[in-house]
């Protein structure tokens, strides 16, 4: 074994709160975390009988607040899996059993439309004024930039014009987190908006895991060309960048992305390169469950005997709490550009 899970799993213990204070009856939880700006879910299943006067409040509740904790009984407490809101509610009278099914905090982004112009403000003060809109604290690394432009007469140009595919406010978020290179997610009642974090990878075994998937995309595998092109409206000039990945029969990527500077474009092409190469391989894990693997960590996959043996961003934990135990599949994709991999320019 690696050492990831030394030391096992004796009887990890589910906690719920609702509004802070415990929820008796919670017999079961399932929580997927994700990346890619995606919110995290959750699901949790609570016996009636246990608390009925409590139990039975949430059917009527318009809102409530859930955290999912658990504790592998190792004297290092309770850990909180996730905290949010739930979407819906299902109450089961002949079984005596409710359902809660939510989402974490950044629902509160995704349910609000974009309804003004930002045109003045930089990145990082639109991510600090709508986290404090829906009353999150703020994890935000400045930026430089204001996303709107002036010119033509004092013209204003509108962020609504520029990202007109951003309907709500975390369309919004995530289209100026790709922009700056940054990542977008919320954990707790805290907003991030900022640069990922490179933590070392966690070492993990093959037999360490009751089930194993391991896929490669053959098309992947060769060459990869990006071109970015853009045409600058206020500068009246084009520019077009291409990064490559060395291989046979390489594949060609083409984006088209208006209002970029040329040192815009490079970076916007080595990035998408980057994302491109991580889907050569994808692993997937059910496996025992722990509290340390999470999605925007790495693991260092090994046992394989084979170019699977590498290290992989967690793209997606999903995590099961009940009667059987604690349970959890781990998904990921290849993070080797990140350990040195060679891109050229052109």
């Amino acid at each position: 074994m690696s050492g990831l899970l030394n030391g096992g799993l004796r009887w990890p213990r589910l906690r719920v709160l609702a509004g802070g204070l415990p929820l008796a009856g919670a017999f079961e939880a399932d929580v997927v975390s994700n990346n890619h700006f995606a919110a995290d879910r959750f699901m949790v299943g609570l016996a009636v009988g246990a608390d009925p006067f409590a139990l039975l409040d949430t059917v009527d509740r318009t809102s409530i607040e859930i955290e999912i904790l658990v504790s592998l009984d190792d004297g290092a407490g309770f850990e909180s899996l996730i905290t949010g809101e739930a979407d819906r509610v299902e109450y089961d009278p002949i079984t005596g059993t409710i359902r809660l099914e939510g989402r974490d905090f950044s629902a509160r982004l995704m349910e609000a439309r974009v309804g003004e112009s930002y045109v003045n403000l930089t990145a990082s003060e639109i991510a600090r004024k709508l986290a404090s809109r829906h009353g999150l604290l703020a994890d935000v690394q400045a930026t430089k930039a204001p996303v709107g432009r002036l010119w033509e007469g004092n013209h204003q140009r509108s962020l609504l014009d520029q990202f007109s595919r951003a309907a709500t406010e975390w369309d919004l978020l995530a289209a100026l987190a790709e922009i700056e290179g940054f990542d977008l997610f919320v954990q707790g009642n805290t907003l991030h908006f900022r640069p990922g974090d490179a933590a070392p990878a966690l070492p993990l075994a093959i037999s360490e895991a009751g089930s194993v998937r391991l896929e490669r995309a053959l098309t992947l595998a060769g060459g990869i060309e990006v071109v970015v092109r853009s045409w600058h409206a206020e500068r009246q000039e084009s520019c077009e960048e291409t990064v490559r990945r060395p291989g046979d029969r390489p594949r060609r990527y083409v984006y088209v992305v208006p209002n970029l500077t040329a040192a815009e474009a490079a970076v916007l092409a080595q990035r998408r390169l980057a994302a491109i190469g991580r889907h050569e391989r994808m692993v997937s894990l059910e496996m025992p469950g722990e509290l340390d693997i999470h999605p925007r960590g790495r693991i260092r996959l090994g046992g394989s005997g084979t170019g699977f043996d590498q290290v992989y961003w967690v793209d997606r934990v999903e995590r099961r709490i009940g009667r059987h135990g604690f349970r959890q599949t781990v998904q990921g994709r290849n993070g080797n550009a990140e350990e040195g991999g060679s891109w050229s320019d052109s």
